[in-house]
């Protein structure tokens, strides 16, 4: 069973798609395939499905979605050529004590391949190997076609795993940055944070970086503007001021001659910038 949450749901078995039309089922289906191989309990299901005001008849409709899902699976396991003999819809869907696991059978989760591929990124940033780790950090996040379960429309459980798998993207896209920042590809990064500091419009570790970019680019006076950007979004937005290592960098900024192209790791910035980006990731 392959499975892609990193974007559209998908559930496919032999390469056959395992999909619902109807939006509940659909939501029973996500909570399973992010914890594939992993028991879900109806009570998480429920919450899902109803929210604080479940129905009397939740449980059984729960059971209702879940039969539902195993005529899937059954149809895709019957158009699977390659499927193992003696394989049931059962033994894919299977019920256990207080739930029901999804089991994956060895199949590729997009979401379990992103975390393995993000954890080497981490492991190689943190033996300096910085080609290594963003070459595992790009692959990671090329994984991600959308925002996780795109086509979904989430309660507050998925609405929580949701959050918590967007985090893990952003940080993993900011210790990529980072990486490059390391390699001196300071140019080549800076169409794309001026996306992204425009999405995250009160993100400093992105603002940061943008601003170390910008300045090893020969372009101090901008470097300074994202600065004030970011410190007029924060102060308005959430009554903050910039934190001590951003406003340190911006100091170091001020004080540092622009850097030429063959002095584009200036010790001066590099004491106060590369140490708070080094800390913050």
């Amino acid at each position: 069973m392959d499975i892609d949450v990193l974007g559209p749901l998908g559930v496919r078995v032999g390469g056959v798609a395992v999909m619902p039309t109807a939006p509940k089922p659909r939501k029973v289906l996500a909570l399973l395939a992010l914890h594939v191989d992993r028991v879900v309990p109806v009570g998480l299901l429920v919450e899902e499905l109803w929210g604080e005001r479940p129905p009397r008849s939740a449980r059984t409709t729960v059971q209702t979605y879940i039969l539902q899902l195993r005529e899937l699976i059954g149809a895709a396991l019957e158009q699977d050529a390659q499927g193992v003999e003696g394989v049931s819809a059962k033994d894919v869907l299977v019920t256990a004590p207080g739930g029901y696991v999804l089991r994956g059978g060895g199949g590729v989760s997009d979401v379990v391949e992103f975390e393995r591929l993000a954890g080497m990124g981490y492991r190689a940033m943190d033996g300096e190997d910085f080609a290594g780790a963003a070459r595992l950090l790009r692959e990671a996040l090329v994984l991600w076609s959308g925002s996780a379960l795109a086509d979904v429309r989430v309660g507050s459980p998925l609405e929580m795993e949701v959050r918590r798998l967007e985090e893990t993207r952003l940080c993993a896209l900011y210790q990529r940055i980072e990486a490059d920042l390391r390699l001196g590809r300071h140019r080549e990064l800076l169409g794309e944070l001026t996306v992204l500091v425009s999405r995250y419009r009160t993100h400093e570790n992105l603002h940061g970086q943008f601003m170390l970019a910008l300045f090893r680019s020969g372009r101090r006076g901008e470097a300074l503007s994202v600065y004030q950007r970011l410190r007029q979004a924060l102060v308005s937005d959430l009554g903050l001021e910039p934190s001590p290592e951003l406003r340190r960098l911006q100091q170091a900024i001020l004080k540092t001659t622009v850097p030429t192209p063959h002095d584009a790791r200036s010790e001066a910035v590099n004491v106060g910038a590369r140490d708070r980006l080094a800390r913050v990731g």
